[in-house]
């Protein structure tokens, strides 16, 4: 975490880049428009990913400090939060200069929505959601993972996060192909993101929020997501911010219509920069709560006390 805060993202050969080129040639190879198909593919990566966890946990047996450094340096590469509050950050400076040009040429490192398609308050919104998911995707999911996993936990979650990221869609390219992505996606992330919405509304005093009023529109907007990972942490961020998420959203693959989230006002520049700082802080509280999970297994209580 201290890396990720200091350093950010790799800017050259990054684990998880090269992960999606691999993810992207067997896609060309193997691609058909069956489930099958792609239950193979997510398959082969993902066993993949999380077997070479093994092996390097393995291969550091008995070596306390290379065991340390070997789930640092996997913790750094599968961490986004920094990259990702920066993004939301430098999004809410060039939409509040009117900027529009550097916002819609920023957006894509956010979401995979269209940016030609959207005006100001169409950013504004997109940047808003894409804080809260995010935030739970890329920093309080593989920080639990990795607590009670290790390395394969880290390595295997990032695994199916990014394929979801990469094919897990409703187009008609990815529809059947993707679905096993998208399904195991949902499954590894149903508890974190609960984590992440509690973290997030428990966090909502310290960017001018209310944590009730979080908890409220999580618990009466959350199920009408079509995303039950994504309906939980958005909701509880409209609640904290006081705005108002959802309606008419344009991917490239065309348009969905999201339930509104949260009963409060559209949200502004301003609220965006506060979902930034809130993301922050949930990622640091999400590093806490790994710590005091990964003592709390048996296997890490064994390594402390040898």
């Amino acid at each position: 975490m201290v890396a990720d805060a200091a350093l950010g993202d790799p800017r050259r050969w990054h684990p998880v880049a090269g992960f999606g080129s691999v993810a992207a040639m067997l896609e060309r190879r193997c691609y058909s428009d069956q489930r099958i198909s792609g239950t193979l593919h997510t398959a082969v990566l993902v066993a993949a990913a999380t077997g070479l966890g093994v092996l390097a946990e393995r291969a550091m047996a008995g070596r306390p400090l290379a065991s340390v450094a070997l789930t640092g340096a996997a913790t750094w590469a599968v961490l986004g939060g920094t990259s990702l509050s920066r993004h939301g950050a430098a999004l809410a400076a060039e939409l509040t200069d009117g900027d529009l040009g550097a916002a819609r040429a920023r957006l894509p490192s956010l979401c995979g929505r269209d940016p030609a398609a959207l005006d100001a308050d169409g950013m504004t919104r997109a940047g808003t959601e894409s804080m809260a998911e995010n935030t739970s995707d890329a920093v309080v999911a593989p920080l639990l993972w990795g607590a009670v996993a290790g390395v394969p936990g880290l390595l295997g979650y990032r695994a199916v996060n990014t394929l979801d990221a990469m094919v897990g869609y409703r187009s008609p390219r990815y529809r059947r192909f993707g679905w096993a992505a998208a399904r195991l996606d949902d499954v590894v992330n149903l508890l974190p993101s609960r984590v992440a919405a509690l973290l997030f509304a428990g966090l909502a005093p310290a960017v001018g929020g209310s944590p009730a009023a979080a908890l409220v529109a999580w618990r009466r907007d959350a199920s009408a997501h079509p995303s039950p990972n994504a309906g939980p942490v958005e909701a509880a961020v409209a609640g904290a911010l006081g705005v108002g998420l959802g309606g008419r959203t344009i991917y490239p693959h065309g348009v969905e219509e999201r339930p509104r989230l949260g009963a409060g006002r559209a949200p502004s520049p301003v609220d965006l920069h506060r979902a930034a700082r809130l993301s922050r802080l949930v990622g640091w509280a999400a590093a806490v709560l790994a710590v005091v999970v990964a003592f709390s297994v048996p296997e890490y209580r064994r390594c402390a006390s040898n």
